[in-house]
């Protein structure tokens, strides 16, 4: 669980950052789950889109794909979800305490 000032950081870090993933009208598939999985394994912090066409809500796409991967959701903003796991083998973000 992160803390608000954990939160405020990676915002942070997250604002330059672009999407690497739509979540489209197929919604979260398990190969897309395996897919973020690994992005977060390599990036910790990564953006997804949801896509206008979607069948599910940015919240709805959030909750899946946070109990899935076991990731938190740092933010949901317009039709953007930010992501943040951290890495076993390639930790680069040190959070504030």
């Amino acid at each position: 669980m992160l803390t608000a000032k954990q939160i405020r950081y990676l915002r942070g870090l997250a604002h330059p950052l672009t999407p690497i993933m739509q979540v489209g009208k197929g919604g979260v598939s398990e190969n897309m789950l395996d897919q973020i999985g690994l992005a977060l394994e390599a990036r910790e912090l990564i953006k997804i889109s949801v896509l206008a066409n979607s069948d599910l809500s940015v919240q709805e796409a959030a909750q899946s794909i946070e109990s899935s991967t076991k990731a938190d959701v740092v933010q949901t903003i317009g039709r953007t979800i930010v992501l943040y796991r951290k890495s076993v083998d390639h930790r680069t973000i040190v959070l504030p305490r």
